[in-house]
């Protein structure tokens, strides 16, 4: 529940950014990929990460070295099984903490492989 809640906000925050949203919960094997979307010439892979609050860290320190492996993975075969048109690619990190009358999110570009 708090995962669909998470990334309902992803998509509108991205939305209202100018981003296009290409899929959603890509799978591929073991792996997913929460949000694929594209803006000026960019293929952006996005981790949505959501906590209800910061008392255990962060929601972006969440993200494992075995997490980055399967994201890469599964990027690796979107990029094979759907052509590209876009020039460049990268991997961004919604951090998205739910309170009780809004939310906090952070945008980290850029921010793994």
């Amino acid at each position: 529940m708090i995962g669909k809640r998470g990334e309902e906000i992803a998509c509108w925050y991205l939305k209202r950014r100018g981003f296009d949203i290409l899929e959603q919960n890509y799978r591929y094997k073991k792996g997913e990929i929460d949000l694929i979307a594209s803006k000026d010439n960019w293929l952006i892979f996005v981790e949505v990460r959501v906590r209800n609050n910061d008392a255990y860290g962060y929601p972006e320190q969440s993200i494992s070295a075995q997490k980055e492996e399967l994201l890469l993975a599964t990027a690796e075969h979107y990029l094979h099984t759907h052509p590209n048109k876009h020039c460049q690619i990268r991997f961004d990190i919604l951090s998205i903490t739910l309170q009780a009358n809004r939310s906090t999110v952070r945008h980290f570009e850029d921010a793994i492989g």
